[in-house]
Order: structure tokens, then sequence, then C-alpha cells
């Protein structure tokens, strides 16, 4: 995969979560993953898992607006483990949730970044844009 194709993949992953970010809580790890978010113009509600009450405030949040959640935490192993614990908590409560662009993103950017806050990065560096935070 060339560099121009993973740059068209991620930011096509990017575009199906903002479309999700008009219907779905958005769950990160912290503040620097939602300004990382904010820099590549995906705003909606996103909630805040480590600094907001972890894993089983984040599900009652969900719960509370809607039901339907996107989990984009870490592909580091504290990730994986965040996700897993959050998709069962969710799926417990019946609730609806997206692993999938989480999955795609890790397979696409782990060569070059192990977090959603160095998204911006990566695609300012793919595509020559610069990004203010």
């Amino acid at each position: 995969m060339t560099e121009e194709e993973r740059l068209e993949a991620i930011q096509d992953l990017l575009e199906r979560l903002d479309g999700l970010s008009r219907t779905h809580v958005i769950l990160v790890e912290g503040r620097k993953d939602r300004e990382a978010l904010d820099v590549l113009g995906i705003a909606g509600d996103i909630f805040q898992v480590q600094s907001d009450g972890g894993p089983v405030a984040a599900a009652d949040y969900v719960r509370f607006r809607g039901g339907k959640a996107v989990i984009l935490t870490d592909w580091d192993r504290r990730g994986n483990t965040l996700a897993e614990d959050l998709r069962r908590l969710l799926e417990g409560n019946s609730s609806a949730v997206d692993t999938q662009i989480r999955r795609e993103l890790s397979g696409l950017c782990r060569m070059y970044i192990k977090d959603v806050e160095s998204l911006d990065s990566l695609v300012a560096l793919l595509s020559g844009k610069v990004y203010e935070r």
C-alpha cells in the first residue's frame, strides 16, 4: 500500500467516523484524543473515558444518550483492554457498538502510531498539511 492509498483509506474512515458522530457517542481515552479529533474536524458527542469516570460511567452515558457508541481507544495493550471492557459493558446494556473503525484505523496506522492523539499528526505527515492545535 502506498502512502497515498493509506492516507485515502484513513480519510475515508475519518469521514465515516464524522458521519457516525451525529448519532453515536465517540469513546476516547482522554483529552489529547479529543483534541486530535477536533483538529481533524470530527466533533459531536465525545466522552473521555479516563477523565470522565471510567468504563462504567461511559456505558451509563451512552445508554442515557441513545445507546449508540463508537469505541475509539488506542491500539496499544491498555487501549485494547479498555476497548474490550467497554464493548462488554455496552453490549450488556443493549447498546449498539461500533468497533470496526478502530480496528481498521489500527491496521492502517499501527506501523506509524499507536494512539488516537497522533492521528492528526499522521494525516499531516501523509498529506503534507500542517494542522494547528
